[in-house]
């Protein structure tokens, strides 16, 4: 009788001790999912904050480019006006200078033509006087040369209205119609501009 009374007590402290470790288990598995859950509620914030600061980061350096290209065009608009306002002066000055040439070497030219009528009239070519004519007339030249002075072609040429100025016509079998037979006063251009048409005669 007292070994089933015993038995069964045995059985009771062993059914509840059961029990404690079930309820430890039970209590455990749920701290542990509670933790479990606990540390994916975190990581999910962490990656959130991660995310939010990559994305406040992208937007800042989205700014910041958008700023460099806005200062970069702007560089290159000033270089490139810069560039085209020294060009501009460049050209102006250019143009001042060729202008004063031109006036200037205009003004020269009816006394490189007097030059060319006195060495024609001198008969004596030997004559020292002749040959001092000559110097300056050809050191006169030379000068205009350098400056951009050309003279324009005439002689067996055709008549070009741009280049040449008709004084009078002639029938001429050696000549082509529309040819120039004579020249009564040189033309010169200064590099690409007619200063002065050649006054001449043409054939018809």
């Amino acid at each position: 009788m007292e070994k089933n009374e015993k038995a069964k007590e045995d059985e009771l402290i062993q059914k509840a001790v059961n029990e404690d470790e079930d309820n430890l288990k039970e209590e455990k598995a749920e701290e542990k999912g509670k933790k479990k859950h606990e540390e994916k509620e975190q990581g999910k914030k962490i990656l959130q904050d991660m995310k939010k600061e990559i994305e406040e980061k992208d937007k800042g350096i989205q700014e910041r480019d958008k700023n460099i290209k806005e200062l970069t065009d702007k560089f290159v608009r000033l270089q490139a006006d810069f560039m085209n306002y020294k060009k501009r002066s460049e050209k102006e000055k250019e143009s001042i200078i060729s202008y004063a040439a031109e006036d200037i070497i205009t003004s020269i030219l009816p006394v490189l033509d007097d030059f060319e009528r006195a060495l024609v009239t001198i008969e004596n070519k030997e004559d020292s006087f002749y040959k001092g004519v000559e110097i300056i007339y050809n050191e006169l030249l030379k000068i205009l040369k350098k400056n951009g002075l050309k003279e324009i072609s005439c002689l067996k040429e055709k008549f070009d209205p741009n280049y040449h100025h008709a004084v009078c016509q002639e029938e001429n079998e050696n000549y082509e119609e529309g040819s120039i037979i004579e020249v009564f006063q040189k033309g010169y251009m200064l590099k690409d501009k007619v200063l002065r048409p050649s006054m001449v005669k043409i054939a018809k």
